[in-house]
């Protein structure tokens, strides 16, 4: 039999790690990764050094001490079997350590004698040391005494009847021992901060390649649809651009070929389209002799025949702007002036036309002249007006601004506006406001406004109007002239 284990649900503060660690970029992460590398390194060679260094001098200095202590055991053994009268100036006559005290038990007597009482006396030598030692063996305890570190040896002089005792500050020992850590310290400071920095300079080497393939995954999603990633020395890396560049050219081929059947449907239609037109003419001219009901089923079929048209023009311009093969003629233009002679041309001149934009005084450039196609200024401002005119009850005003790197050209309209959630999708072709869907139109001027806006390395976008309607905004650059 088979038993399933339910899956147990993940806790809370493992989601919370998985996101956050998601939330790290690459350059983050090895940052954060090298980093904790030499931070456990260090920390671990830091503390191993420390144990090892601290015991040892520990040891050592207690080797001296013990060894010290025994020798001076034996020499008080000497004098006490011939001097045991004077036995307090013996024990100050004892050569002991730099801070060493000498203490000496006559075990017959009771008595005990210090190098120097007021300092040491017989109750601070430790209780296990004291009995240890008195019950015939030698030994050594360290222990704190004001605040300090100390290390007692005591061995009975068993000859005599005494025990002799020796206390050693290891006061310089830790001394010794303190710079050891802070040295650990700084060590593991300078090596923490040696892995971020090698963290650093690894992560910029590893995104340099990442960093080149955004570049040109940029240029391609700007149109320009041949470039391509140069080969790597490193195969890892060729590995990526060679896959890169392959999908590319997939995708450059895919594009271009539905470029070419749009376009050679849109050229297609136009023969059929015209000639439609053509028996349309005909029959309006003859409209007269109809009847009603037929003279509205020509009204119907010459409306269809005009927007089918427009709808393949439209097509074609579209076609011709992706694969990027419009004309393309600059010239210095000044465009106070162009916008006035565009609006009057195609019949919009009654509606006003605001311009914050200094004009020439005669001596300097103009603030309003540029270099640009002005073919593509007309598309636009023609397109966004007519937009205005079929969808949204007509123009209020046309504005011109300029940031001094930037022109904005806007275009407010009465209509009831555009919905949020819609102002993204109006550009789209064939996209339709809920204000407009029942309107005439091919459904892609405002997709040709984007994509001249584009060309001209701009940008295209609706808001809601000051006037109460819609305000059509397309900005582009200033080029010198």
């Amino acid at each position: 039999m088979l038993l399933v284990m339910p899956n147990r649900p993940r806790s809370p503060q493992w989601r919370f790690r998985r996101a956050r660690h998601q939330s790290l970029g690459l350059r983050a992460r090895t940052l954060t990764s090298f980093g904790l590398i030499a931070f456990t390194t260090s920390l671990l060679a830091g503390i191993a050094t420390y144990s090892f260094s601290r015991s040892y001098l520990l040891e050592q200095r207690g080797n001296v001490i013990t060894s010290q202590a025994f020798s001076n055991a034996r020499l008080m053994g000497t004098y006490l079997e011939t001097q045991r009268d004077a036995v307090g100036s013996l024990v100050s006559y004892i050569r002991t350590e730099t801070d060493g005290y000498a203490v000496l038990q006559l075990t017959p007597e009771g008595f005990y004698y210090s190098v120097d009482p007021l300092k040491f006396t017989q109750a601070d030598i430790p209780k296990e040391l004291l009995k240890t030692v008195q019950s015939g063996q030698a030994a050594t305890q360290k222990f704190s005494f004001d605040d300090h570190l100390y290390e007692a040896v005591g061995t009975p002089v068993a000859a005599v009847g005494a025990n002799y005792f020796e206390i050693f500050s290891l006061r310089e020992t830790e001394r010794i021992i303190g710079f050891i850590l802070t040295a650990v310290i700084a060590g593991l400071v300078i090596a923490t901060s040696t892995g971020l920095l090698l963290g650093w300079f690894a992560s910029k080497r590893l995104l340099r390649p990442v960093g080149r393939v955004a570049a040109t995954a940029a240029e391609i999603t700007e149109g320009k649809l041949d470039a391509r990633l140069t080969p790597e020395s490193d195969p890892d890396l060729d590995q990526l651009v060679t896959s890169f560049n392959a999908m590319a050219d997939a995708v450059q081929e895919r594009i271009e070929r539905e470029i070419r059947f749009a376009s050679d449907v849109s050229h297609e239609l136009r023969s059929p389209v015209t000639a439609l037109s053509a028996a349309a003419d005909v029959l309006v001219s003859r409209r007269s002799e109809f009847s009603e009901r037929n003279q509205q089923a020509i009204d119907i079929m010459q409306k269809q025949i005009e927007r089918f048209d427009r709808t393949v023009l439209d097509l074609l311009e579209l076609s011709r702007l992706d694969a990027q093969v419009a004309d393309h003629e600059t010239e210095d233009v000044a465009l106070n002036d162009l916008i006035s002679r565009i609006m009057h041309r195609y019949g919009f001149g009654d509606i006003p036309f605001v311009s914050s934009v200094q004009t020439s005084d005669g001596e300097t450039r103009a603030d309003d002249e540029t270099r640009l196609d002005r073919r593509r200024i007309e598309r636009i401002l023609v397109n966004l007006l007519e937009n205005a005119r079929d969808h949204a009850n007509g123009a209020t005003r046309v504005t011109l601004s300029s940031d001094g790197n930037t022109f904005t050209l806007a275009v407010h309209d009465a209509g009831p506006g555009v919905l949020v959630t819609e102002r993204n999708q109006v550009f789209d072709r064939f996209a339709r406001g809920t204000a407009s869907r029942n309107s005439k139109g091919s459904g892609l001027g405002l997709a040709i406004v984007r994509e001249h806006a584009r060309a001209l390395h701009g940008s295209a976008h609706v808001e809601e109007s000051s006037d109460g309607g819609s305000r059509f905004v397309v900005t582009f650059a200033r080029t010198e002239r």
